[in-house]
C-alpha cells in the first residue's frame, strides 16, 4: 500500500457508510477512511458495493486493503478476518410498523420477515434457529436495510432487522418505524482486513483510531453524523413532517429570498424550532414572530413588526449571519454553524463562558462536541460563579441546536433525496393512542451511543439529549410592544420562570427570552449584568477566545 501510494477501501452504499451527496462523497465511514488515508499520506480509492456479501471475497483476493462498511464484529466474522479497533457499538433491532401488534419476543413473529442476505442480522437469526425451530425468515440480495424498512412501512413486510444507528437516522424520516425488541446486545463496529496480510496495516489502524480518539476527531465525526439523533420523539418528528407539508410552502419563498449565503432549509429549521412556523408565536418574555426576535434586536435590524413573516425572516437571517461573522475564523464548518445557532439561543457571552470552561477542563474550545458538554454546566453554581456572564440555561442551548440539526436533515431529505414525498400525507392520530404507546419502544434506543471499552477504543460517553416542546402565540408590533405574563402552552417544557433575564442591564436591550421548546434566548444582548456574579474576584483571567467583536457590544 505504501509502495503504491494508494489505500483501497471497500464499502457499501448506505446512509451511514458512503453515498454521493451534493458536494461529493459523504458518509461516516467515508470520512473515517479519508482521514486514514491522510494519516498514511496516501491517496484514497473507494470501491462501493451493494451488499456486504460482495465485499469479503474481494478482500480475500486482495482487491482492496480494508473494508470500512459499518461491519459488526461477530464471532463468525472474527474467525475469518482480522479487525481493527472497535470505534462504535450498535445493537440489532427488530422493527415493525407503528399501529401493528408489537412483537416482544421471537415467538411473536408470525408475519412476513425479511433481512439482508449475508448480513450480521441473518447470522444472528441462524444462531437463534436451534433454540427456536419454528423461526422463519427470508433473505434478499436485492434490497438494503433502508429499503426493507420502507417495505415495512408500505405493508409489504411485517418485520425486518436493522442496526440501531441506521434506525436512529431513518426514524427522523419515517416516525412510524417502531422497535419490537433488541435481537442482540451491543456489538462492536470495526474495519476488517485480510488474515493473509501483514501486521503493518492493522498496527496503523490501531495507531490511527487511537490518535483520533485522543484528539477528539472521532467524537466530532460521531457527533456530526449521529449526535443529534440520539433521542427519538415520535410526536415531534411526525408533527414536523406534517408541518413541512402543510405550513412550510407558505413561507418557503421568503426563506429562499432572505437566506443569502445560508441554506434556506437551515433558516426554515431554525424558524420551526423557534415558532413552529407560527407568525404570531409569543413567549412569556415577549419575543415574537416566526424567528422569535427580541424587541431590541428587531429595532437594531430595522424590523418594524415582528409579526410580519417577511420582516421576521429577514431579521432572523441577518442576525444569524451576524453571529457567524463573530465566531473565530479558525473554527471550521459545521462547528462554527453549531456555535452560531447556540449563540442565537443563549447569547455569545454565555457561549464564550462555556468555551472558557471547556479549555479549563482540557477540552477543545473550538469543537462543538466538547463545548456542548460544558454548556449545561452554566446552570451549576460551582461553574457559573467563576464565569464572566454567570448563570444560563446552557443545557437548553444543546437541545436547541440538536433539534435544528434534526429538522434540517429532514428538510434536506424531503426536498432533495426524496422530492416525491413532498407533500407528505400522514395518517391522523387515533384518539385512543396514548403517548406511552408511541414512545415505549424507545427504551433501548440509547445503546447507539455506547462506545467500546476495549484498550483499542476506550469508551466515549456522549451527551444525552432530550426533546422538549413548547407552543406559544400572541402578537404585537415594535412600535407598540407589551410584554404580557402569558403562559406558553408546553409539552415537556421546563418552567419559563427559570430565566436569566434578570441579569440584563436595566438600560440595555433584552438579554434573555424564552423561545420555542422553552429554550432561553439571548439574541438582543450577550452581556449579563456583572452584579449577578458571586464574586468579582472569581472572574476568569483566561479566555478561550473572545468572539470577534467584544461580547459586551450591543447588537
Amino acid at each position: 500500500m505504501l509502495d503504491t501510494g494508494i489505500l483501497r477501501v471497500g464499502t457499501i452504499y448506505g446512509l451511514t457508510t458512503y453515498y454521493n451527496g451534493p458536494n461529493g462523497p459523504e458518509g461516516f465511514e467515508y470520512e473515517l477512511a479519508a482521514g486514514f488515508a491522510d494519516y498514511l499520506g496516501v491517496k484514497l480509492e473507494i470501491f462501493p458495493y451493494y451488499t456486504v456479501n460482495e465485499l469479503f471475497p474481494q478482500l480475500d483476493n486482495a482487491h482492496f486493503d480494508v473494508i470500512a462498511a459499518g461491519i459488526n464484529v461477530s464471532p463468525e466474522r472474527y474467525s475469518q478476518f482480522r479487525f481493527g479497533p472497535a470505534y462504535q457499538n450498535v445493537s440489532q433491532k427488530l422493527v415493525f410498523k407503528q399501529g401493528d401488534v408489537r412483537p416482544r419476543e421471537l415467538e411473536d413473529l408470525t408475519g412476513n420477515f425479511m433481512v439482508v442476505a449475508g448480513s450480521g442480522h441473518s447470522e444472528t437469526l441462524r444462531n437463534f434457529k436451534a433454540e427456536h425451530p419454528d423461526l422463519s425468515w427470508q433473505e434478499t440480495n436485492d434490497k438494503d436495510s433502508e429499503e426493507l424498512l420502507e417495505a415495512v412501512l408500505a405493508d409489504e413486510l411485517d418485520y425486518t432487522v436493522v442496526d440501531s444507528n441506521i434506525l436512529a437516522l431513518m426514524r427522523r424520516r419515517y416516525p412510524e418505524l417502531s422497535i419490537g425488541f433488541s435481537l442482540s446486545q451491543s456489538q462492536g463496529i470495526a474495519w476488517a482486513t485480510s488474515k493473509k496480510g501483514d501486521d503493518a496495516l492493522r498496527a496503523a489502524l490501531i495507531e490511527y483510531f487511537g490518535k483520533i480518539h485522543q484528539n477528539g476527531t472521532l467524537a466530532a465525526l460521531e457527533d456530526k453524523h449521529f449526535g443529534h439523533v440520539r433521542q427519538f420523539n415520535y410526536v415531534d418528528t411526525r408533527d414536523f413532517i406534517r408541518s413541512a407539508a402543510e405550513k412550510l410552502p407558505q413561507y418557503q419563498p421568503l426563506f429562499e429570498q432572505y437566506a443569502n449565503e445560508l441554506d434556506w432549509r437551515l433558516l426554515a429549521a431554525l424558524s420551526y424550532q423557534e415558532s413552529h412556523w407560527n407568525p404570531k408565536a409569543k413567549s412569556v418574555t415577549g419575543v415574537r414572530g416566526l424567528m422569535m426576535l427580541t424587541l431590541n434586536t428587531a429595532k437594531d435590524l430595522g424590523v418594524t413588526s415582528r409579526l410580519d413573516p417577511e420582516q421576521s425572516i429577514r431579521g432572523g437571517s441577518e442576525y444569524l449571519a451576524t453571529l457567524l461573522t463573530r465566531i473565530p475564523d479558525r473554527i471550521p464548518h459545521p462547528d462554527r454553524l453549531w456555535f452560531a445557532l447556540a449563540a442565537y439561543n443563549v447569547g455569545l457571552g454565555h457561549l464564550e463562558d462555556a468555551r472558557v470552561l471547556t479549555e479549563r477542563q482540557g477540552g477543545n474550545p473550538d469543537m462543538w462536541v466538547d463545548v456542548k458538554k460544558r454548556l449545561p454546566q452554566l446552570r451549576q453554581k460551582r461553574y457559573y460563579k467563576t464565569t464572566r456572564y454567570g448563570y444560563a440555561r446552557g443545557n437548553e442551548a444543546v437541545i436547541y441546536v440538536d433539534n435544528i440539526r434534526r429538522y434540517y436533515d429532514t428538510l434536506v431529505w424531503l426536498k432533495e433525496q426524496q422530492p416525491e414525498l413532498m407533500p407528505v400525507e400522514l395518517q391522523e392520530e387515533q384518539s385512543d393512542v396514548q403517548l406511552d404507546d408511541v414512545s415505549g419502544d424507545d427504551e433501548t434506543e440509547n445503546d447507539i451511543n455506547e462506545r467500546t471499552s476495549t484498550p483499542d477504543a476506550p469508551k466515549i460517553n456522549g451527551t444525552k439529549s432530550e426533546t422538549i416542546e413548547d407552543k406559544a402565540d400572541g402578537g404585537d408590533t415594535v412600535e407598540n410592544a407589551t410584554v404580557e405574563n402569558q403562559t406558553s402552552q408546553s409539552q415537556n417544557a421546563p418552567s419559563k420562570n427559570e430565566t436569566a433575564q434578570s441579569q440584563a442591564p436595566e438600560t440595555g436591550p433584552e438579554q434573555d427570552k424564552a423561545g420555542k421548546n422553552g429554550a432561553s434566548k439571548n439574541n438582543a444582548s450577550d452581556t449579563p449584568d456583572a452584579e449577578k456574579q458571586a464574586d468579582s474576584n472569581s472572574q476568569p483571567e483566561e479566555s478561550a477566545d473572545l468572539l470577534q467583536d467584544e461580547t459586551n457590544q450591543e447588537r
